[in-house]
């Protein structure tokens, strides 16, 4: 399992429409296959970074999955919609593995308010 990191330099006056382009590929992505964990726009600190995560099993799937986006009318249809609406600067997509499994439960610190 590999994790696609998008990296967007995003027009800081248009953040709406990222964040459109990026609700519309919460069904389109898994649709065409991936794993999506999600888009994540600004909120702190830079005004013009966002990212877009998804899993997916390997670079070979990786490829099928990037034909399949290319026949989706919705996937042509967002990937129009930031051109035309020009939101997007720049994207990088790097791809990484999780190393750092098996992971422990989460420990919740307890109420010290009592």
């Amino acid at each position: 399992m590999i994790t696609c990191f998008i990296r967007y330099d995003i027009d800081p006056a248009k953040t709406e429409a990222f964040d459109h382009y990026a609700r519309n590929w919460g069904a389109i992505i898994p649709r065409c296959g991936a794993d999506l964990i999600g888009y994540f726009s600004p909120h702190e600190g830079s005004a013009t970074t966002a990212y877009g995560l998804y899993n997916i099993a390997s670079l070979a799937e990786y490829e099928a999955y990037r034909a399949r986006l290319k026949d989706d009318p919705q996937g042509r249809e967002n990937y129009e919609f930031s051109r035309r609406e020009q939101f997007i600067r720049r994207e990088d997509r790097l791809f990484l593995r999780l190393s750092s499994t098996p992971h422990h439960p989460l420990v919740r610190p307890k109420d010290r308010t009592r």
